[in-house]
């Protein structure tokens, strides 16, 4: 028995990684904010949100984890194996505008977080922009995926800036298992920003082509669906510590919007320099990672699904439209950030809502795909993660509908 613990061990840590990495990362300056505004804005009421977020991201992660790992394929590459070209052209599209502006949301994550400490955005974003294109273009997935993990751990910054607010933890227990529904334009859309920003439809493409990249098969299922589940879990616990962080340091003092996320972190200076400092360090960590991730995962996403050679492990010259596309990103994403004006904050939310709105999406295909035995054979989904596969799609969609009817009767009146 003892023999058995240590193999499992053993093989969970061989492969760590992927899920664990997707899940956090997931927490990202477009993430940071949206959970910043939730609290600013309405308190402790979003709370509730976490459990059933946490339960659909378990459910879609596994399933991306699990179709990886038997198929040895990506999800782009399945879906346009099995629905045409046509049909993942134009979610491939959809997906790129996106993740482009998801992109330039951690790179204004850069520039906040260090103009915090008097370093001038025109230095700083072409700095980390070229430092994310190396890092990159000069690793192999072994040496990049080390990296990831590294950054992950710097998360608690979170946890520890949170517990020094001092938040109304009984107030926070209370409204983390009570559902409060408004029919409200701006809570609404906070409801579809933070679903779409914490089960963001990138996330599930990256996943998978790492899990293949990686090489977990069928055999190493168990092991992988445990570090998926236990990445999700720590993802929205730092999501938790973001929201109370800012009820107990911005709501308590009269509910407003913030600029960005290092609003929400100047706000934390009357608790101490630590909470303010490590909210800052967080934002940092958590932008310049996801600045890695997201390039990373559009090209994966894009070449893939249109047949192009993809992947780290290989070089600049095996998979130029992998890098050419890693490149343009950062380039755009770092370039548009040094532009004076540009309405940065707006785009991010936006972006958010865009995630949500895409997300059933993404989730019909890929219920559709997990449910094919011809693909999964015996790893088929089993009742009840398509209920709540299904029951995601329904909820998602009812939401948009819900907001652009109550935004159709607000511009009659």
């Amino acid at each position: 028995m003892l023999r058995r613990f240590r193999h499992r061990i053993t093989v969970f840590f061989a492969v760590l990684g992927p899920g664990f990495i997707t899940a956090v990362v997931d927490n990202d300056a477009g993430g940071i904010f949206t959970y910043s505004q939730a609290g600013a804005k309405y308190g402790y009421l979003p709370l509730w949100t976490l459990l059933p977020i946490t339960i659909l991201l378990i459910v879609t992660q596994e399933m991306c984890s699990r179709m990886g790992a038997v198929t040895g394929k990506g999800l782009s590459d399945l879906i346009r194996e099995e629905f045409g070209l046509r049909t993942t052209f134009v979610m491939l599209m959809a997906l790129l505008v996106v993740n482009l502006a998801n992109v330039m949301a951690n790179f204004a994550g850069v520039a906040s977080s260090l103009e915090l400490f008097g370093i001038s955005r025109y230095i700083c974003v072409p700095a980390v922009a070229v430092g994310v294109w190396f890092l990159i273009l000069k690793t192999n997935y072994n040496r990049i995926e080390k990296v990831f993990l590294f950054a992950t751990s710097l998360y608690i910054c979170y946890l520890i800036s949170g517990i020094l607010v001092k938040p109304d933890w009984r107030e926070a227990a209370v409204y983390s298992v009570r559902p409060v529904l408004m029919l409200d334009t701006g809570y609404i859309a906070m409801l579809i920003g933070m679903v779409g920003t914490s089960v963001a439809p990138w996330m599930q493409f990256f996943l998978q082509a790492a899990v293949v990249e990686k090489g977990v098969t069928a055999k190493d299922y168990a092991e992988s669906r445990i570090e998926v589940i236990v990445g999700c879990i720590v993802m929205s616990v730092i999501a938790f510590f973001i929201i109370v962080s800012c009820a107990g340091a911005i709501w308590t003092n009269g509910p407003r919007d913030i600029r960005d996320s290092a609003d929400a972190a100047m706000a934390l200076r009357p608790f101490g320099s630590y909470a303010y400092l490590l909210f800052c360090a967080g934002l940092l960590n958590a932008s310049v990672f996801a600045a890695c991730i997201l390039p990373l995962s559009t090209a994966y996403t894009v070449c893939e699904g249109l047949g192009f050679e993809s992947g780290v492990n290989r070089s600049f010259r095996e998979a130029p439209v992998f890098y050419w596309l890693i490149t343009l990103l950062i380039a755009v994403g770092a370039g548009v950030i040094l532009i004076p004006g540009f309405p940065l904050v707006r785009m991010i939310l936006v972006s958010q809502i865009i995630n949500g709105v895409l997300l059933p999406v993404v989730l019909v295909f890929m219920t559709s795909l997990i449910n094919r035995r011809s693909l999964m054979k015996d790893w088929v989904n089993s009742s009840v993660y398509n209920v709540v596969a299904w029951t995601a799609v329904a909820v998602m969609i009812g939401l948009t509908l819900a907001l652009a009817g109550i935004q159709i009767r607000d511009s009659l009146h």
